[in-house]
């Protein structure tokens, strides 16, 4: 784990704007966004799930994600906001998990409420587990920290269980527990964002979607949105190039020329063929 990018996720945090954080499931994807431009990265559960060939229904265990914390974070400089599931366990599970995504790599982690083995947060069917025990899990994860700056984000899973009253007592809840930020997931409309933001704007809040154009849900106060858009843009857009190339026997993409040596350039075969020179007398 590196200090410099925990540290500048804290100072990301504590401006002015809102981050925003692409979804990525490996390290090509990751480099892309840092290329691209982005402050920090998030490394999505359900396409971390989906790249194995399996749906986000807590079929990963937790060395699993580690495993992919440890690839995606160390292929980029910028910081790297993780999904951590349920933390896959009680409050000791969850503080193990807390010490294997830091030492990992990861800046910060996200943990749900949701029972075990959960669901992806727009599926229908999901379950809560009482909130009385969900705020140990959240101090537990606060606790296993070595480095004051990794960020704690406590997601809350209730709204399509419970409704706004029972978010809005859980993230106050887990809030007052330690977490650095507050997740209500299941937003699904725009009232939805206002409402969220109606009830709990006081809080230091993370939006997880792409109902509205970045430069207007900055305008709602959130400190970060992770951006579901690029994971959907990768399902439709590679599909798309597999069903051109059954249909048609070729794709409109060259595959030699500048667009393979961008590809080479970002993956950093000049910086690895420099090393292999320095090492060849």
């Amino acid at each position: 784990m590196s200090t410099e990018t925990t540290a500048r996720l804290r100072q990301l945090l504590s401006g002015p704007e809102m981050l925003v954080a692409p979804f990525v499931y490996d390290g090509l994807q990751a480099k892309i966004a840092e290329q691209a431009g982005f402050d920090a990265i998030y490394m999505t559960g359900f396409g971390t799930a989906a790249a194995r060939g399996l749906p986000d229904l807590g079929l990963l265990t937790m060395s699993e994600m580690v495993q992919n914390v440890r690839a995606i974070a160390h292929a980029v400089n910028a910081p790297l906001i993780c999904d951590a599931d349920t933390g896959y366990g009680n409050p000791v599970n969850v503080w193990r998990t807390v010490r294997e995504y830091e030492e990992a790599g990861a800046a910060a982690l996200h943990i749900e409420d949701q029972v075990w083995p959960k669901r992806c947060g727009f599926l229908a069917g999901k379950q809560v587990i009482p909130m009385d025990q969900m705020v140990p899990k959240v101090r537990a994860a606060c606790d296993a920290r070595r480095d004051p700056n990794f960020v704690i984000i406590a997601r809350t899973d209730a709204l399509a269980v419970n409704g706004w009253e029972d978010v809005a007592r859980r993230a106050r809840a887990y809030r007052e527990a330690g977490a650095d930020l507050i997740f209500v997931d299941g937003i699904r409309t725009v009232e939805d964002i206002k409402r969220y933001v109606a009830e709990l704007g006081d809080l230091p809040l993370l939006y997880n979607g792409g109902l509205l154009p970045v430069p207007e849900l900055a305008k709602f106060g959130f400190k970060v949105t992770i951006h579901t858009g690029t994971l959907m843009a990768a399902f439709v857009r590679f599909r798309e190039a597999m069903r051109e190339l059954k249909r048609t026997g070729s794709l409109d993409l060259p595959i030699t020329g500048h667009l393979f040596g961008e590809l080479i350039e970002l993956l950093g075969v000049p910086a690895y063929e420099a090393l292999a020179k320095k090492y060849a007398d």
